[in-house]
Order: structure tokens, then sequence, then C-alpha cells
């Protein structure tokens, strides 16, 4: 979902009429922050110009209309901090205070007091970050460049900074927030099923419902396995052929394994009933309106729900891959993860420690199922497994390794106070081997070598399991956290 990003700028009232087109500057560079914050793809609500206490108090009802996830605060030049505060005590968005200079100096010669005024914008910081800190309002700040690409026709002074690294980074801040914003936006607003329940034994995945939504905002819908039954019921031969057909699209077909005698070619009775369940499960999405899932389920051998589960990984692999991240084993805090990641266009593919190598100095990182194929190093690869190690029953799972370069690990554990905390961790993912069994992995090397790497990781008490996204996503996932206002950690 996009954000909802306010904007508004702030003035002194007495110097419009002292300083003639001073105003109309400030309003020309409020303009153009709109502007470059709708390039990022947020709905903007821009309210102009704030220079009273009265407008300061209008400012915040107007954002508060329209839902607005975040505050973008432009110092555009001098103001009271009086006409300032009002907004935010009405308004409770996450406000980020832009303190960005039109010019790289100013032109000493030429400029007059009203040249000065359009570029003191940091005068005013000061004094709105005492305000708001004595006021119990939380900020951020964002300093640079404005980055216009012309300097206007009122200007003593060069203004063209597009270019600049101080304004290229300035933004790229600020396009992080709005970001994080929309990824939050959507997990707000995301209702996750819960399929069946947590592998029975694994305390870490254990999760308490409304502390998640307490303090993600999302929805659980307790699902059971006759929901899942109950579409499976109605899958047509159609439905069967569609889901073949993505399959093939989108994998490739083994051989058996060189390896593993349990990894042989899939069977045309396996690609069919995987693409039935896969049938069942997309219907299963549609019917509860889910845009993420965390499942697991044992039964009786060979009973109709036990057969139902051998069928999961390549269905929700292709669920994975369409904005609806699918968690295994039960780990509904790792499906909230991989969330967050899909959300960011970073991908998020569901892993835990696999193995150490200690000759190339990577950890290998994966699980037996499900992947998220837009990240994948080429096509995943689909076998069919004789058994599912630690559970019931036999069927068709995915092989396939992340793409190599930057990547970063998103993982969401509980603290002993029942709070969540985000764990973060960038690292390279590197195009070394990996094991042909059937199961996800990806060597990652970390800045630290894997034994210093893991004993910093277990100290802050992850769960066994998290999401791997593309990019140096280290200071975007961090945002995420503060406007969840939830803990996090950046190793």
């Amino acid at each position: 979902m996009k954000a909802r990003v306010g904007i508004y700028s702030v003035g002194l009232h007495t110097y419009w009429g002292q300083f003639p087109e001073l105003e109309k500057r400030m309003k020309m560079y409020n303009a153009f922050i709109a502007e470059k914050v709708a390039g990022f793809g947020a709905e903007v609500y821009n309210f102009g110009l704030v220079d009273s206490e009265q407008k300061a108090k209008e400012c915040g009802e107007y954002f508060n209309a329209n839902n607005v996830d975040i505050i973008f605060l432009h110092g555009a030049t001098y103001a009271t901090s009086a006409a300032i505060v009002p907004v935010h005590r009405i308004c409770k968005a996450k406000t980020i205070i832009l303190n960005l200079q039109p010019c790289r100096r100013v032109n000493y010669e030429k400029t007059t007091t009203g040249e000065w005024l359009a570029h003191c914008n940091a005068c005013v910081i000061p004094e709105i970050s005492n305000a708001f800190n004595r006021c119990g309002i939380e900020y951020e700040v964002i300093s640079g460049l404005l980055g216009l690409s012309e300097t206007p026709y009122m200007s003593l002074t060069d203004e063209n900074t597009a270019d600049a690294p101080e304004a290229i980074r300035a933004w790229q801040e600020a396009e992080q927030w709005v970001r994080a914003a929309g990824a939050v936006r959507t997990l707000q607003n995301t209702r996750f099923g819960f399929l069946g329940n947590t592998y029975s034994g694994m305390l870490d995945l254990y999760s308490d419902f409304t502390m998640l939504t307490g303090q993600s905002g999302i929805h659980v819908e307790v699902l059971e396995m006759c929901d899942l039954k109950s579409v499976f019921d109605t899958v047509t031969e159609e439905d069967i052929r569609e889901q073949r057909r993505k399959i093939k699209d989108l994998f490739y077909i083994s051989g058996d394994s060189p390896a593993e005698p349990l990894a042989k070619r899939p069977s045309e009775e396996q690609l069919n009933w995987s693409a039935k369940v896969a049938a069942a499960e997309q219907k299963l999405v549609d019917k509860f309106s889910l845009g993420g899932l965390a499942y697991y389920y044992h039964g009786m051998n060979n009973s109709e729900y036990e057969q139902l589960q051998e069928g999961f990984i390549v269905g929700f692999s292709l669920l994975t891959a369409n904005h609806v991240p699918c968690a295994g084993e039960g780990d509904l805090k790792t499906a909230v993860a991989m969330k967050i990641c899909d959300s960011l266009g970073v991908g998020g593919s569901f892993c835990e420690i696999v193995t150490t190598d200690y000759v190339d100095g990577t950890i290998l990182l994966g699980h037996d199922g499900p992947f998220h194929i837009a990240i994948a190093d080429g096509k995943p690869i689909l076998r069919e497994m004789g058994l599912y190690h630690g559970k019931r029953g036999s069927g068709i799972s995915v092989e396939a390794k992340v793409k190599h370069g930057d990547v970063t690990n998103l993982g969401l554990t509980q603290t002993v106070d029942g709070k969540l905390k985000l764990i973060i961790s960038e690292g390279v993912a590197t195009d070394g081997e990996i094991m042909q069994i059937g199961n996800t992995q990806t060597p990652v090397r970390f800045t630290v070598d894997p034994d210093t790497y893991m004993e910093k990781w277990f100290r802050e008490a992850p769960t066994h399991h998290f999401a791997m996204s593309v990019g140096k996503n280290a200071k975007l996932f961090e945002k995420v956290a503060k406007l969840l206002n939830i803990q996090y950690v950046i190793l």
C-alpha cells in the first residue's frame, strides 16, 4: 500500500510583509518537496505554509482527517516553535524534520537579509527539537541540500544542487522513510492466516496473537484444515492446468539428485497433486482475503488432511512469489518479517541455519520451503522427496538459492517482557555450492567470521527462523521498527 505522507513548511508571518517574495519563495520550496515525495510513490497531503498557531491547529486537523502515516516538517526559514508544536499535539504521526538548505553557500557579496532568510533553514531546528523534547514529541532529522535542478529567478546565488551528494543522500533517506511507512501501512492492513498449528515443541515460535495484533497491527485469522479441504473439493481440472502452467514457467523440473536417494525427479502424479493443492491454497487465500500465512499440520498417517499437507510447499512458494508470504512450521512471527520484506520489494525468503562452510567462510541459510521465487538465482528446482525430514509424509520440495550479492536478514523475535524485536543483519550471498537435497540454501558471508557472527546473533535471542531479503536494507528496516515503535538491533 502507498504511504500517506503529510507535508508542511514553516515560516514567520512577520517576514512576509518585510521581505517581498520571501513567502512566495517558501511556498515554491514547499511545492518542490511535495512533488519529490510524490515521486516516491506516496499519497501526498501538503498543507503548505504554517506561520501561526491557528494555522498549526488547522494543519494538525488536516493531517488527522487524511490519516497520514508520517509527517515531513520542512524548516523553510525561521519560525516560532509555538506555531509548530500544535500540529504534532493534534496529529501523532511520526515526524521527520527536513533541514534542507537550498544552496551550497550564500553569495557573500550580494546577499541581503531577505536572501539570507531563504537560506537560514537550520536556525529553527534547535528550537523545534527542544520544544518537541519537552512536549514528549518524537522526531527524526534529515540534514542536507534541497536539491533543486534550477535556480529560482529571485535567488542571488546558485541553487542548482540536484547532483550534490548532500542532496542525494538526504532524499535517499527521505525515500526510505516513505517506503518504510508504506510497509507499515501494508502490514497494519494485512490479514494473516494461521493454518493448523505450530510445530510441537518449538517454543521460540509460539506466538500470542493478541500481542502481535497490539504491536504490529496485523489481523490473525485462525484457520482449520477443514477450511482448506472445503475449497480443495471445489478445484476444477482447469484450476489444476493453470497451476501446472505456473509451475512450468517458474520452476525447473529436476532429474534424480546425484547425492540424495530420497530426492527424485517429480512424477506426473505428484506434480498434479501439488498443482491441485496449490489451487486450493489460492482459493483459501482469496476466500479469507489473506495477505500472509503461517502453516503446519501433522495428523494421522494417510488421513486426507495429512495427504493435503504433503502438497503444501509448491503452492505456498507460488503464493509467496505473489505477495502472500507463507512461513512453515506455524511461524507467524517470521511470516510478519517476510511480509515486511515483500512489501518493500526486497523479497523475504523463509530461512534458518543449514550448515557452516569454514573453508569459504560462509553460513548456508535456507529451509525445506517455501521459497521467494522473485529473488532466486535462476529457476528454483523441484524435487520429489521420499520423506520430509522431521515431519510426516512425502512430496515435492523446492531446491534453490537467493541470487548472489548484498542481502539483509530480518528476524522477528519476542523478548522476556513480551515485546517484539527486529534483528537485522547485512551480508553478501555468494555463488558458492549448495547441497542437492531438495532444500533451499544460500551461502552468506558476513563482515566477521562465522563463529563471531553466530555468537552475536544468538546473543540477541532470535527465533531459529528469519526472512532473507536482497540488498542492503538495514537502515530501511530500522525505520520500519521506529514507525512500529518496536525494539530493534543491527548486528
